[in-house]
């Protein structure tokens, strides 16, 4: 009877330890799944996300960001289109020279040509400090529809930029003379972000125009943009790429018209009502590159550059887009 007493408390402790061995082995393991998620949850917040915000003309943002490539994402809040635009000003130059000396003109000469005034509107580009020819464009987003938000990612190196916008409000007054100007400072320190990986690679230049391959279905996309070359065309600006969806009615000369700014109807506020401006990257350098990212729904769409005669230099291109 002892015996068999005892053999009980033997089997009752050995499940007894094999319980809370078990117990003890659980915990560890979710510990480590808890350990390892939050690794990956880190892994993934490593990749600095620059949010930019517009609610009226202003761009809400750091001041100082990292160098090296960055992916922004621009949320358009205002009731207006936009995009951003950064600007490697001469050495020394800030926002406040680009008000002081760059704008006046710019509204002068759009306020010329709007007054049929066009030899003398164009005339007043004479006006521009000497410096302003030094001005390099280094990126940024397409144009943006209100209430859309768009992601770009581009390189960039230490220094001092500007970060703009030049759509038009209705009566012809650039929205670099309403606040939409930036100072930003690119600091030393990498980002550490890598390329992003993309699906549909578009090539751009003065010569072949707009080319990828228009094979697309709906969802998810991310594009890369590559400079072939870059040149200034009759509108004093590059080449670059934006992305538009196409409503039924949309007139695609009525678009080439609107994204010339310096014809006097030309990327002013209201845009075509039957067009949407999903983002894009902006004007570059030659044989630079970046990357813009686009969720597309079923329908038809057009890549088009924010130059004259878009249509002749084949940089209005349409698409569709297959379930």
């Amino acid at each position: 009877m002892i015996t068999s007493k005892n053999y009980i408390r033997e089997i009752i402790s050995t499940i007894f330890l094999i319980s809370v061995l078990a117990t003890f082995l659980l915990t560890q393991s979710c510990k480590n799944d808890k350990k390892q998620t939050q690794s990956n949850i880190v892994e993934v917040e490593k990749e600095n996300v620059i949010e930019i915000i517009t609610e009226h003309m202003d761009f809400q943002m750091p001041d100082t960001i990292t160098s090296g490539w960055n992916t922004f994402r621009y949320n358009n809040l205002s009731p207006q289109t936009h995009f951003f635009l950064i600007d490697k000003y001469p050495e020394g130059k800030t926002s406040e020279d680009a008000k002081k000396f760059v704008a006046p003109v710019f509204d002068s000469a759009m306020k010329l040509i709007t007054e049929g005034k066009t030899e003398e509107g164009f005339a007043e580009f004479s006006n521009l400090p000497e410096w302003f020819s030094e001005v390099v464009f280094v990126g940024g987003s397409g144009l943006l529809s209100p209430g859309k938000v768009g992601e770009t990612m581009i390189n960039l190196k230490p220094g001092k930029y500007i970060v703009e916008c030049y759509v038009k409000m209705s009566n012809g007054v650039f929205h670099t003379s309403m606040g939409m100007t930036k100072d930003l400072v690119v600091s030393e320190t990498t980002s550490g972000n890598k390329e992003l990986m993309a699906d549909i690679e578009i090539n751009i230049s003065s010569t072949d125009g707009i080319i990828f391959n228009d094979s697309i279905r709906s969802g998810k996309h991310t594009f890369s943009v590559y400079y072939k070359d870059q040149t200034v065309h009759e509108n004093f600006v590059g080449h670059d790429i934006n992305l538009v969806k196409l409503n039924e009615d949309a007139n695609l000369n009525e678009l080439e018209n609107w994204m010339n700014w310096a014809n006097p109807k030309g990327l002013i506020e209201p845009a075509p009502a039957s067009i949407i401006f999903l983002g894009g990257v902006n004007d570059m350098p030659a044989e630079s590159h970046g990357y813009f990212i686009a969720t597309l729904e079923p329908g038809k769409y057009a890549l088009i550059s924010e130059v004259p005669e878009t249509i002749r230099k084949n940089m209005l291109k349409t698409f569709i887009v297959s379930e």
